[in-house]
Parts: structure tokens; sequence; C-alpha cells
């Protein structure tokens, strides 16, 4: 089980020695992945801790609040996902104005040779660190040899033609291309919340319909999803709208979730929730009449029926 430090002051003494990879690892993505994995490896070759670094929150949210994108995985999700990996540790450091003076020296001196006694260390070739990104991994390997610690430089990874990355997959769910996050990620992309809280949460899910709390992180696009939700380690078939329930005046925004094979289940409004996007169906659209959306929703749900039919062969 991997340990968290929010901080480096919560590293103990004598932490090292590690391998370490440096990064946002926003998605957790296959590139994230191929980098923990050689990572953990070296690590375990060599008889050290393999120990991830990441930041809260992310340095463009701190450096570019106006530009910041929301993020795939907020932090506990993130978290959860890096521990996934096999490391021994996660770094948490808080970035903030201090942090984002030190230069690249600096933080290489503090950070990974004091507190963490790195001697290998993997990141992607785009990588930068310092003060105003002032070292790239030229500038990272030399720190390198002057300190004691090896470089091992990735490649981007590319998968059906496309290569993958934070920025990317952002964009993809961004437009509801659940189909090429997938891709990218490896692994459906999921949003972990509760249950809405206006809506007169009990203490048992009586009714197979479940909207989703006011969230932070990246949505998909507005439109109809094949989706699995899981409450309480119970995993359910569903299917999901994603938008502003165009057909009813001043609905507003809402991510709705009817459970194809409900049953009742024990919850209530801080009970975690996750969704997993599996497909989109279609957009979303206005109709002219109740019953013509009601006839379009039992549309969606054989459709989605049969994906589920079709996954379990």
């Amino acid at each position: 089980m991997s340990v968290i430090y929010r901080g480096i002051a919560e590293v103990p003494a004598g932490f090292g020695p590690s391998v370490a990879a440096i990064g946002n690892f926003d998605g957790v993505h296959r590139g994230h992945q191929k980098i923990l994995s050689a990572m953990v490896t070296e690590a375990r070759g060599r008889g050290m801790r393999a120990v991830a670094i990441t930041f809260d929150p992310h340095p463009d949210k701190f450096l570019r609040p106006a530009e910041a994108p929301g993020l795939l995985t907020p932090m506990e999700h993130r978290l959860s996902l890096l521990a996934a990996t096999g490391l021994d540790a996660i770094v948490v450091l808080r970035f903030d104005e201090a942090l984002a003076r030190l230069t690249a020296r600096e933080f290489v001196q503090t950070v990974l040779v004091d507190a963490l006694g790195v001697r290998g260390l993997h990141e992607g070739g785009n990588f930068r660190c310092g003060h105003k990104a002032e070292a790239g991994v030229r500038e990272l390997a030399e720190l390198g040899a002057e300190f004691g610690f090896g470089l091992t430089v990735h490649e981007a990874v590319h998968v059906r033609g496309l290569e993958v990355s934070s920025s990317a997959t952002r964009a993809a769910v961004a437009i509801g291309d659940v189909k090429r996050a997938r891709w990218m990620l490896g692994r459906p992309f999921a949003v972990r919340s509760t249950q809405k809280r206006d809506r007169g949460v009990g203490a048992r899910l009586l009714v197979p319909t479940v909207n989703l709390a006011e969230y932070g992180g990246v949505l998909p696009g507005f439109g109809i999803y094949v989706t699995r939700l899981t409450i309480r380690e119970r995993c359910f078939e569903a299917v999901t709208s994603v938008g502003n329930r165009p057909t009813f005046t001043d609905a507003g925004f809402s991510v709705e979730t009817h459970i194809l094979n409900f049953e009742p289940v024990e919850m209530d409004e801080t009970t975690p929730l996750e969704h997993e996007f599996l497909m989109r169906l279609r957009d979303e659209e206005k109709y002219s009449t109740v019953e013509l959306l009601k006839a379009q929703i039992l549309n969606d749900v054989d459709r989605a029926k049969r994906y589920f039919r079709l996954v379990a062969r």
C-alpha cells in the first residue's frame, strides 16, 4: 500500500534511497503508466523505494487560473490510481508561490536529494521544472550527474495513431468521445462524486435514478451515454444524460443516471459514487412532446442493454 506524504515535512528522515517520477499525472493515462511501471521496476531491481511526486493544486491553477483546465482526476481519485501502480509512496507538494520560485537546482537538492534520496528519475521528454520552467530533461540530466542520480527519458505513448497526453484526453472527454478517452487512459473515463443533495436523498435509494452532485472536474460533452454506476461496491448497468434537459423549460444542467438492473441500495448524500462512461449513444436533443422524449429514452435503454449483452459474451 502506498504511503501518502502531504509535503516534504512529512517525509521521514532517511527515507531514501529511492527511484522517482515527477508530474501532475492528471488521468494517470497510458503514458504515465509506462513511466511509473519503469520506475517501479527499477526501484524493485535496486532494492529502493518507488515514489511519485505530484502537485496540488495543478500548477496551471496557481499560475494561470483563468486558463487552467478542469481535471480528469481530482486529487483523491488521482492518488488512488497512482497507488494502484505499485508505488511505495506518493509525495503531494503544495504548489504555491514558494514552490513556484524554486530554481531547478533548488528543487532537485531540497526535494529529490535531501528529502527523498533519489538515485534514479523517470520523466517524459517534454518534462520541465524550476522557476518559469527553466530546466528541461537535458538540464535535469546534468543536475543528475552532479547530484548522483540517473535520468531515464521516455518517449510519448501512441495508441491507434494518437499521442497520449492529459490535454488530448481532456479534449476527447469534453466532446463526448469517451471511446478515444478510453484508448488513452487504458480504462473507461470515470467520475467520482456523490449524489445531488437537493433531491430528497434518504438513507436508501428506492428509485432507479441518481443525480450527480456538483463536480469540479472534467465531464463528458452534452449527450446520452452507456455507463456503469458503482455504489458501495455494487456495480449497476446504466444510461446517463449529461446536459441541460432542453425538452423542459429552465430545467438546468444535470448529470442524471437511470439504472437498468436496479435494486434498492443503502446510501445517503455522502456515499461515494463512481460513474464510468462506456459509450456515447447520441447528442442531447429537444423534443416537442414528453411522449417523444419517453420513446427516445426507451430506445436508448434498449441500445444500452444490447451493449451490455454483447460485452458479457
